[in-house]
């Protein structure tokens, strides 16, 4: 869904958020796709975040990066 790259002083920083879906259903239901965002390259923070929604998961995408760069509040409910 996106990828960013970071350079910071100590290393590279990489911001990934994707879908998730769920094995197929046997009776061909259609099962929710989760999305998950991972930063790796921080030290001593939470690095994964999970998003129910696609709007959601595309906002706090946007709201790690600002974090990550200064320019915004840690993102909400990090689950490590």
């Amino acid at each position: 869904m996106a990828d960013d790259v970071l350079l910071a002083p100590g290393g590279r920083v990489v911001i990934r958020t994707y879908g998730v879906a769920s094995a197929a259903a046997k009776d061909g239901t259609i099962t929710p796709v989760s999305y998950r965002t991972w930063v790796t390259g921080v030290r001593d923070q939470p690095r994964y975040w999970r998003w129910g929604h696609f709007e959601d998961a595309r906002h706090g995408h946007r709201e790690v990066i600002e974090w990550l760069t200064g320019r915004g509040p840690q993102p909400a409910a990090p689950a490590v």
